[in-house]
């Protein structure tokens, strides 16, 4: 398999940045954009546990619902593609149930064996002093981080937005009849011309003020 070089990865993260400005007249080739459904398809979680959501808003109609939610940012109408993170407001035995099934026939081991059963015991009884909402949107970042590297990597520019109304969105989106709720958004596309966001230079603490060797 090939990789990208040491000098080629920090080419790629220095070149991306909050994209400001979105070309509408360019699309994301469908193609590639399979690629970057397959990138959050395959992003890590607690206990592989996925609970969430991709929502990939294609209607123009509830774009516009949504631009209204988001304080009216461009990105939410401009971008090619607009991605809605949501995630489970609780993590109930079904949802649990459901993904000991679907590991024990992956892995092809039975689901009443000693594994499985403190998988479930950890995950419905572990004590993690938050609520499953916040546990679930923390593993929601790690996606949006795959995503963001994923698009850079494939020359895509991307924005994630938390300047959102979440609210709004649970009401435009029918979430919580489906336990779900909104956590963030993240707009793909091309960045426009002359955006000066993009080539205004990164500005970063210094090495040793951010990562210790202990």
């Amino acid at each position: 398999m090939g990789a990208l070089s040491n000098e080629q990865l920090l080419e790629t993260l220095r070149w991306r940045y909050a994209t400001k400005q979105f070309d509408p007249a360019r699309k994301i080739p469908e193609e590639t954009w399979k690629t970057l459904e397959q990138s959050l398809l395959l992003s890590p979680s607690s206990f592989g546990l996925q609970p969430w959501r991709f929502l990939v808003i294609k209607d123009p109609e509830l774009r516009k619902k949504l631009h209204e939610a988001s304080w009216k940012q461009r990105q939410i109408i401009d971008a090619s593609d607009l991605v809605v993170f949501v995630v489970r407001t609780k993590n109930t035995a079904d949802d649990v149930e459901t993904y000991v099934q679907t590991v024990a026939q992956s892995h092809e081991q039975p689901s009443d064996s000693p594994r499985f059963h403190g998988l479930r015991k950890v995950i419905l009884d572990f004590d993690r002093q938050i609520t499953d909402a916040e546990w679930n949107a923390r593993q929601s970042y790690v996606a949006l981080g795959v995503l963001m590297t994923s698009a850079a990597v494939l020359g895509i520019d991307t924005c994630a937005l938390e300047g959102i109304q979440t609210s709004r969105y649970d009401e435009i989106l029918d979430l919580p009849a489906q336990g779900f709720t909104t956590i963030m958004v993240c707009a793909l596309g091309y960045r426009l011309p002359g955006d000066k966001y993009a080539t205004l230079p990164k500005v970063r603490f210094a090495h040793e003020e951010v990562i210790r060797h202990l």
